[in-house]
Parts: C-alpha cells; structure tokens; sequence
C-alpha cells in the first residue's frame, strides 16, 4: 500500500472514532456534577486572564454586563489555545478557538439532554410507586416522600430537592408549584394532579393510574422513533468512513497501478 494511501485511510479511520467518542455514554453522575456548584475559578491563571479581557471589553463596550455573560474560564482557555495555535500552526487558531468556545457548551447542552431523557424514561414508574402508594393509604405527602426515598435517579433526586425546599415551613404544594421543571416537561400533568390533591383534596388514584399507562404509552412511541432513526444516523459513518476507506484501500491502487502502466 502506497504511503499516500495508507495516511488518508488513518485520517478517515481517526475521523470515525472521533465521531463514536463523542457519541459514548454519559460519565456516571455526569449530570450531578453539572448541578453541583460550581468552584470559585477566581485564583487560576486562566480565569485571571479572562477576567482581564472580559474588564477590557467590558471598559470599552461600557456594557458591565459582560463580567455576567462571559466565562473568565471558558475565555481564558480560549486566549490559551490561540496563542499555542498561532506559535505551532497559525492557520490553526481560528478553529481552536472555536472549539474551546463550542465544546463546554455542546457538553452542558448533552448533558441536560441526557437528564431529561433519563426522567422521561423512569417517570412511569414514579408514578405507578405514587399511586400504590396512595392506594394503600398513604397521603399524597407522604407517597411523595416515599417515592423521593425509593425512586432513586433524577426523580428520586427531583423530588428530594422540592422536600428539602418545603421542610422550611412552606407548603409542599407551593414548592411543587414552582420547580415542576425539576422533575421535567413530561411531569406536568403529574404535578398539576399533585398541587390539585395537596391544596383541594382531590382523590387522584385513578388519575396516575391512567397517567402512567399514557406515560408508558408515550415512551414506547419515542423508543420506536428512536429506533426508526438509527439507520439514518448511521448513513454518516458509512458514507464518509466505509466507502472513503474501502475506496482508497481498492481503487486507488488499481488506478496507481494502472497510471504506472500507462507511463512512457
């Protein structure tokens, strides 16, 4: 095999595994440790230089806003990355700088997604355990409480969160109220049968058996999108990956070999 050859199909072949590492599965506790708070980067050198450019422009824009929307870190790594870039590949730096801004982002963006994906998907059974609960005899606060301590996930972390928000005296329907984003979009009509329950008494048992049999319902449905997406996914890889390398390993040297041939 030609060297010329063998390089291209190396760059297609790291190309590929490229875009399978960016596709892997969430680190364990990815999303918990996007909602921990965040340390002070305040001491770093990286942070101090982004927040002496960040002062910069914020000095000559006059808009004092800037220190709230812009990153001192995020900007520091940046303002790193060029300057490496324009010392070893000038040409470079432009798109380092474009990445270091992009990939924090794109990461914060999939984690969300893959949190969001992950309270869909464990919803129905939070609230077949909220009406079994209630069905037995438990309150619909105390069916909450245990579900937060049993569920476990993003919703048992959901629910704990509103308990701990509402064991300061307020009332657990108000909490509720306010972070039904917590426990995602899907959890509307949930939390809307809870607040109802908590501050009028309504008896919601038939209603979460019913939610949960939709809820099931439409988590098949987006399994089978899903599903019916995948070959679509996968015409990517086989079109710029497979048959760029399949060519190059097949054709080129025939060609090579055939234009070597027609030489005088």
């Amino acid at each position: 095999m030609r060297p010329v050859t063998a390089l291209v199909s190396l760059g297609w072949m790291a190309l590929g595994g490229c875009a399978l590492w960016s596709r892997r599965p969430l680190p364990a506790g990815a999303a918990d440790r996007l909602a921990a708070p965040r340390i002070d980067p305040g001491r770093t050198t990286v942070a101090r230089a982004g927040g002496v450019v960040i002062g910069v422009l914020a000095r000559a824009s006059g808009r004092q806003d800037l220190h709230r929307r812009l990153d001192p870190v995020r900007l520091g790594r940046c303002l790193l990355g060029a300057a490496v870039a324009g010392v070893v590949l000038p040409l470079a730096a432009p798109g380092v700088v474009a990445v270091l801004w992009g990939a924090p982002a794109l990461r914060q963006r999939r984690i969300r997604l893959g949190r969001a994906d992950d309270l869909q998907r464990q919803l129905p059974e939070a609230v077949d355990l909220l009406a079994l609960a209630i069905s037995a005899g438990a309150t619909v606060a105390n069916a909450i409480e245990a579900v937060a301590h049993r569920a476990g996930g993003p919703i048992g972390a959901a629910l704990d969160e509103i308990l701990r928000a509402a064991s300061g005296g307020r009332r657990l329907a108000d909490v509720l109220a306010e972070r039904a984003g917590l426990l995602g979009d899907g959890a509307r009509p949930l939390v809307a049968a809870l607040v109802a329950a908590l501050r009028d008494g309504v008896p919601i048992g038939a209603s979460l058996e019913r939610l949960a049999a939709e809820l099931r319902q439409d988590r098949r449905r987006r399994a089978e999108q899903a599903a019916r997406k995948v070959p679509v996914k996968l015409l990517f890889p086989l079109v710029a990956c497979i048959l760029p390398a399949f060519a190059l390993l097949t054709v080129a040297p025939l060609l090579a070999g055939a234009l070597d041939a027609l030489r005088p």
